[in-house]
């Protein structure tokens, strides 16, 4: 592996983690003001209401850019071909967001027939609220639409900060409408301020856009008969189609959801926002960073260093992302108390989030190792394979929520055991076929680091296991602070441990962040 490229590109990644630490931050901001300030009757019709204009933009936006527009452009940009790389970026943009303005005018239009089929088993006036608050937020997924396309031209150049901190922006925007409009227009001020985030989000894009080759936009160019663009299409409507699985999935999900007591879809959704924590911090960075590496390598048909870099981005994915389960686990339930009860969040509205959140926690690390598996095939411009998987894995969980809904008293327990397990499913299948596909992942190495990873967590896991059975009462007595106390104490004394065992086992990830702060605390004349 290129020794300047592996640098960038961990530069990249911590870049990226920092600003997706401060958006899930921000986001638990989010969370917390609508479990506090609104009733559960109100938040899971809140919560549903993402639903149809989620779906719309992962099908239309969040596929194509991680298979079919990231690596096409970034061929281009690779190969010196700027100006015609332009032109089939345009006449992408150009079609999409024509699609999207059809669909956000049809969408609101007939929100009354589209909302019963997310959430079937609501009563009428809670489905006449989800009706109400889908209206308001559809036009958003325009802009957060929009904002994708233009990091995703960010993202080609290797230029991360704006794509990282359009998120923040967003999440900013939601916080003030609720803060703001809350109080005079219940929930609804809230739906308010998920349309200015996402408006904003889009004009931070923008600013960043001309460091990132912007000048050469074309407004209003489409030209079908581009063989890029052609090319950029046959990659597209695969990656469509699979991700049409996980948005079924989705819908189905919060469909079957609906049939939970009042307060399930927060429970779910707040669990879920949880996980997603170190996976946005860690994962996402990890896999937005070396994505074009992998595109750029794949192109120049440099297969052994593309093998080292996949191989170094799932170890440092592991090693970061198992003791955070592990740490989830055992202290979930001071961190749902400290984060979210408070006011109309009650302690039996903890209870059912922090037993979600045990069996999402499970295995953290298939879903984050998901985020970057996909992205090795598409950098191989394959995305019939991630098609094939996805479906089988989501095929797996939507009976799997059905059949705990139904046959089960597990709940909410049921719809985070079957996330758990659809995706570990989708990561040992992508992990064995991409193995056979390339001629091998290093994978003896990514094994041993795992086994590393896991032995030194739940060397972890059970030291903070002892802790909290020492300081129960003491969390009991003082509430909050003492539930911060317990994490702060738990992550400080867990960590210490893991990074201890982690040396203790020679850990080559650990090794690389050492000396990653070594050089950056004390650098040397040359490095200076």
């Amino acid at each position: 592996m290129n020794t300047t490229h592996a640098k960038n590109a961990a530069k990249a990644a911590g870049l990226i983690s920092l600003m997706y630490l401060v958006s899930r931050l921000l986001g638990f901001v989010r969370e917390s003001q609508a479990g506090s300030l609104f009733n559960r009757f109100e938040t899971d019709a809140f919560f549903a209401a993402f639903v149809i204009p989620d779906v719309m933009y992962y099908l239309l936006v969040g596929g194509a850019l991680s298979a079919a527009f990231i690596p096409i452009f970034t061929e281009y940009l690779t190969k010196g071909q700027e100006e015609e790389g332009w032109k089939v970026a345009s006449t992408f943009i150009n079609i999409v967001v024509l699609i999207l303005a059809v669909l956000t005018i049809l969408g609101v239009t007939f929100t009354e027939w589209l909302t019963p089929l997310v959430a079937p088993h609501f009563k009428a006036d809670k489905l006449n609220l989800l009706v109400e608050l889908t209206r308001i937020m559809f036009p958003a997924v325009c802009f957060t639409a929009l904002a994708g396309l233009v990091g995703g031209v960010s993202n080609s150049y290797r230029r991360f900060l704006g794509p990282a901190l359009g998120p923040n922006v967003y999440n900013i925007g939601i916080i003030l409408g609720a803060a703001l409009l809350g109080t005079r227009f219940g929930i609804k001020g809230m739906a308010v301020g998920v349309v200015a985030g996402a408006v904003g989000n889009f004009l931070t894009q923008v600013l960043f856009l001309r460091q990132a080759g912007g000048k050469h936009y074309r407004f209003g160019y489409i030209d079908l008969k581009n063989p890029g663009f052609k090319r950029m299409l046959l990659l597209w409507v695969p990656a469509l189609i699979g991700l049409s699985a996980d948005q079924i999935n989705f819908w189905a999900t919060t469909a079957m959801a609906s049939k939970l007591p009042e307060g399930g879809i927060t429970a779910i959704r707040f669990a879920s926002r949880l996980i997603l924590l170190p996976i946005g911090i860690f994962a996402a960075g990890v896999s937005t960073a070396f994505f074009p590496l992998l595109s750029s390598l794949a192109t120049e048909k440099k297969i052994d260093a593309y093998k080292d870099t996949l191989s170094f981005s799932l170890r440092s994915i592991f090693f970061m992302m198992i003791p955070a389960g592990i740490g989830l686990m055992v202290l979930r339930e001071p961190i749902v108390m400290l984060l979210f009860e408070r006011m109309k969040f009650t302690h039996s509205d903890t209870i059912l989030t922090s037993e979600a959140l045990l069996f999402y926690s499970l295995a953290i690390f298939a879903p984050a190792a998901v985020l970057m598996l996909p992205r090795a095939f598409y950098s191989l411009q394959d995305t019939k394979t991630p098609v094939i998987v996805s479906f089988i894995a989501v095929g797996s969980s939507i009976f799997l929520n059905w059949f705990f809904l139904n046959h089960t008293s597990l709940g909410v327990k049921g719809f985070a055991l079957s996330y758990t397990i659809m995706g570990l499913i989708n990561m040992l299948l992508l992990t064995e076929i991409l193995r056979r596909k390339i001629g091998g992942i290093r994978g003896r190495h990514i094994g041993r680091s795992f086994l590393k990873s896991l032995t030194a967590s739940l060397a972890m896991g059970g030291v903070i296991y002892v802790m909290m059975l020492f300081s129960e009462a003491f969390v009991k007595q003082h509430g909050h602070l003492g539930a911060a106390l317990i994490i702060f104490a738990g992550m400080l004394i867990g960590g210490i441990t893991f990074l201890a065992v982690a040396w203790l086992l020679k850990m080559d990830e650990l090794q690389m962040v050492v000396r990653f702060i070594r050089k950056r605390l004390f650098p040397s004349k040359k490095e200076a």
